[in-house]
């Protein structure tokens, strides 16, 4: 297939190449991120989904200008990003996302997708975790017939790949009792363990299409958003107990699947525990300068958690002392600590590596 390519194309893609490994990001060539709506960049945008938030006043410190990033400013990634020297990966679904364009990443990720294909099915279209693998596998095809198959396995070994998913699964699925049969079908501890079950071969599967170093983040307490506190299961000021209790078996076990995937040759694979981090934010507000934990920045009913932002609401002034940005997800200030201890923490924080230590492992 080389050959279809124009000689002057291969010299401009072998010199992005170069400039990409050994300019800014001289150790991560590229980031690929599976997840989310707390990781989209606007994939939902180009699909037929209700999950988006390509209006105003999503990105309102994104340059104010709304993306499709479900934040007021940047995602956790896309500070990651930052932190690694990669630009922002674009958004798979976007028919731009092609060319030299993939030579930094591409981002799948996906509002309303779960682990599970049903999970989210109520708002439309999303690419589920499996669809997002299948998805890479295109990726690589385009990535291949640039590189050719050495040089791609070599980039594919440096880059980093990121995966956030499971919450969906939770609040848009087995939460939701009245539309899926999840929580009838199994107990707290038999649906965690079909989550992992499922979870586990597509991350083998990255790693068998040449992915080495991934940062998979364990599950938010679900129980303290703002969209699961405007339930009324817990006393004002409370988290929903329930709910976070639930969730322990399958981070306990995300973090066991690490260990299970490190053992795999020239894998190096670190759990985040956004659970212990998030907690540590809503338990110590004040510490990390922020005085608002139990509602949203913008959006509607108790908590400002009952309706999602709306498009021109009107969001809090003060968004840098808030935690969550509206029903589900938090302000760009929360995701900046939370990248910091995915890039930085301890071993607590991301277990057994962070990802600055994953960087300097070749």
């Amino acid at each position: 297939m080389d050959i279809l390519i124009k000689p002057t194309l291969k010299l401009f893609i072998s010199f992005a190449i170069l400039m990409v490994q050994y300019g800014n990001a001289e150790r991560v060539p590229a980031l690929f991120v599976f997840g989310d709506s707390l990781v989209d960049v606007g994939n939902n945008n180009f699909l037929n989904s209700i999950a988006k938030s390509n209006y105003f006043p999503y990105g309102i410190d994104f340059n104010m200008q709304p993306t499709g990033r479900f934040c007021n400013g940047k995602t956790v990634v896309d500070i990651i990003g930052e932190m690694l020297g990669v630009p922002y990966p674009s958004p798979f679904a976007d028919p731009n996302t092609a060319g030299v364009k993939l030579l930094g990443g591409v981002n799948y990720a996906s509002a309303a997708a779960g682990i599970l294909d049903e999970s989210g099915q109520h708002y439309g279209e999303r690419y589920s975790l499996r669809q997002q693998v299948l998805n890479f596998e295109t990726t690589l095809d385009q990535l291949r017939t640039m590189m050719g198959h050495d040089n791609l396995t070599s980039f594919l070994a440096k880059s980093i790949a990121i995966s956030v998913f499971g919450s969906n699964d939770y609040i848009n699925n087995y939460l939701m009792p009245s539309i899926y049969s999840s929580s009838f079908n199994y107990n707290p501890a038999q649906f965690s363990n079909l989550l992992l079950n499922r979870y586990a071969p597509q991350l083998l599967t990255l790693y068998n299409l040449g992915i080495r170093k991934m940062f998979i983040a364990g599950i938010g307490p679900l129980g303290c958003i703002p969209n699961q506190r405007a339930t009324g299961q817990a006393a004002p000021g409370r988290c929903v107990d329930y709910v976070n209790d639930i969730l322990g078996t399958f981070n306990q076990g995300l973090k066991s699947l690490v260990d299970q995937l490190n053992k795999r040759p020239g894998a190096i694979v670190t759990y985040g525990n956004t659970y212990g981090a998030v907690g540590d934010i809503l338990n110590n507000p004040s510490t990390y300068g922020f005085n608002v934990v139990e509602k949203g920045c913008c959006g509607i009913g108790r908590n400002q958690g009952q309706i999602t932002c709306l498009p021109f609401a009107y969001p809090c002034t003060n968004r840098d002392q808030y935690v969550f940005w509206d029903a589900f997800h938090p302000t760009q200030a929360a995701n900046v600590i939370l990248a910091r201890r995915a890039f930085y923490g301890p071993p607590l924080d991301t277990y057994p590596l962070n990802i600055q230590q994953m960087t300097l492992i070749h």
